[in-house]
């Protein structure tokens, strides 16, 4: 068998020039395709006859791409498994037979998060028995380890609360980031999405509860969740018609738009702070990417412990890496703690070539 990263990561036998496998790409057929989450990184661009991913993924990705495609939550062989990262994401567990007869069990974890979080549930390796582990390796880099999470979401409350006489304009990704923001922000104001009133008991907790809003674009993947969870999961943030006159609002907006001029005048004009949130704030230089007045690791990767600590659950025989600091990740699991592992490196198409 060999494992290759090409558009998106094959798995194929030596003896069959089709792949048997073929995860998260973008155009890439297989005899098996899967779609680890909804993010347009991990999508088709042009989508075979049948797709194996969550019904959440399916629905999230036909909200985000105007694309609708048919899925299949299981196949012969393949099992989906909770990945932690964003609703409806999975990591694929599946059997593939060598020419020799000799069955081995695979694990692909696309991103993925250990932690428990907010509404979602993280991976959990301890559950996992594979052979192979295929692992994104983000923040493979000791440098990168975050605090707990309810340290760090008490850091985020605090923060909020400190700040309660202006404007907060926070931001994070459309799918993921800016749904655990809105959660986050709810439970530590009280807000509903609107003007809060005081508690039915009369105690007032939720007189100072302060107003979400949201882009177009948040609020197209908060309706997709919303319809693909049957309203199990509901999102407080309405969309803004304008950020003018705004008071103690909290605006949650794309990453991508927290330098964009007419962001930078909001922020001048109405008085409000920036806060960036992602693993990557880890780095000094993480503030100036979005010229941020405060930066919180919130992320939706493992940490570098925590991506040892799967490979430590799972104990496989070899470890393939990819994405991030796969290298040096790798090169760690080999030196250090005794694993076969190896990066993945674009277009390389035999297994030799990891060696």
């Amino acid at each position: 068998m060999t494992v290759r990263h090409r558009d998106g990561i094959h798995f194929e036998r030596e003896t069959d020039p089709r792949p048997s496998v073929v995860a998260d790409a973008r155009s890439a057929v297989g005899s098996i395709n899967v779609v680890s989450h909804a993010h347009a990184d991990h999508t088709f661009r042009t989508t075979p006859d049948t797709v194996v991913c969550s019904a959440e993924t399916a629905a999230i990705a036909e909200a985000r791409t105007g694309t609708g495609f048919e899925f299949v939550e299981s196949a012969p062989g393949v099992d989906l498994v909770p990945a932690g990262h964003v609703v409806g994401s999975r990591a694929a567990l599946f059997d593939l037979e060598a020419p020799d007869g000799d069955v081995r069990r695979y694990c692909y974890t696309g991103d993925f998060s250990t932690r428990d979080r907010c509404y979602l549930e993280g991976f959990d390796p301890d559950a996992i028995d594979a052979d192979v582990l295929v692992m994104e390796t983000t923040y493979g880099l000791p440098k990168y380890r975050f605090p707990s999470q309810a340290d760090l979401e008490a850091e985020i409350t605090d923060w909020i609360h400190d700040n309660d006489d202006r404007p907060l304009f926070l931001f994070g990704y459309s799918l993921g980031r800016a749904q655990k923001l809105q959660w986050i922000a709810r439970e530590a104001t009280g807000s509903s999405g609107g003007a809060g009133a005081s508690d039915d008991d009369g105690n007032g907790s939720n007189d100072c509860a302060r107003e979400i809003l949201v882009s177009d674009s948040i609020r197209d993947v908060n309706e997709a969740i919303e319809a693909a969870t049957d309203g199990r999961l509901a999102f407080p943030g309405r969309p803004y018609e304008s950020l003018r006159g705004l008071t103690d609002e909290i605006v949650i907006l794309p990453s991508n738009q927290a330098r964009a001029d007419w962001v930078e005048a909001a922020v001048e004009r109405e008085n409000a702070l920036k806060a960036g949130f992602s693993g990557w704030a880890v780095d000094d230089s993480f503030p100036y990417r979005g010229n941020y007045d405060v930066t919180f690791p919130l992320t939706d990767h493992c940490d570098f412990d925590e991506l040892l600590e799967t490979v430590r659950a799972i104990d496989p025989e070899v470890v393939y890496t990819h994405h991030g600091f796969d290298e040096a990740f790798a090169d760690r699991l080999e030196t250090e703690h005794g694993y076969r592992a190896r990066p993945l490196k674009r277009d390389q198409t035999t297994l030799e070539e990891f060696y």
